[in-house]
């Protein structure tokens, strides 16, 4: 069942996404439709796996740790913990955990900051930079390349919501209004960077190892002969 409905939400969300596009006036409710339909397809995703209760209760607890840092960072525009914690719980933990704890994460914390159309986005955003933490968890063992990847990922995620926004809330698609987009949110997007940056620098190796720790004492099994 759960990969049944992961089938019908992408085909729902290829559908909504054509529908923007020949369709530009109504692209607004098309792309919240494609992005819902994605966040559905995803969480079915992680339902098919075979998760036990301490792998979710672990996602959880991290996904409320990374929305609680984005709630106490709030007051400093693009600073928050979110990409690094979801990083490293995709690296220690894998694919699926570090998935959930960036759709954990953004859904959480818009109860505080405001839930909105973007929510659904948000929650897509940082669960790919969790999903990118496992796919270059061999890379991130040094602090270095750790903190080079979270601040490259700053940028994608703040890349990702400006053209949700050019898409959204722009009448005319083209490339000049594209680029007044990028532009204009420029200075968020690289302090958004930078403070991955430095949280990265200065606890994302050691965050990394902790979880890569426990992920082991999770798959552990104990046998009585």
């Amino acid at each position: 069942m759960p990969r049944a409905v992961a089938v019908l939400a992408a085909a729902a969300a290829f559908a909504a996404a054509v529908w923007a596009a020949v369709a530009p006036g109504s692209a607004a409710l098309a792309l919240l439709l494609v992005a819902a339909a994605l966040v559905v397809g995803v969480v079915a995703w992680l339902e098919s796996g075979t998760a036990s209760a301490r792998e979710i209760a672990l996602a959880a607890t991290l996904g409320a740790a990374a929305a609680a840092g984005r709630v106490l960072f709030a007051a400093i525009p693009g600073v928050q913990p979110v990409t690094v914690i979801c990083v490293a719980a995709g690296a220690g933990l894998g694919l699926r955990t570090g998935v959930a704890v960036g759709g954990i994460a953004a859904f959480v914390s818009n109860f505080f900051l405001g839930q909105g159309v973007w929510t659904p986005w948000q929650m897509l955003g940082w669960g790919a930079c969790g999903a990118a933490g496992a796919l270059l968890a061999p890379l991130l063992r040094r602090r270095f390349a750790f903190a080079v990847v979270c601040a490259v990922l700053g940028f994608g995620f703040s890349a990702l919501m400006d053209v949700w926004t050019w898409l959204s809330f722009y009448d005319q698609h083209t490339w000049a209004t594209l680029a007044a987009t990028q532009a204009r949110g420029v200075w968020f997007d690289a302090s958004h960077a930078a403070g991955n940056l430095v949280l990265a620098l200065a606890a994302g190796p050691e965050l990394r190892r902790m979880l890569d720790r426990y992920g082991r004492r999770l798959k552990t099994e104990v046998v009585w002969v």
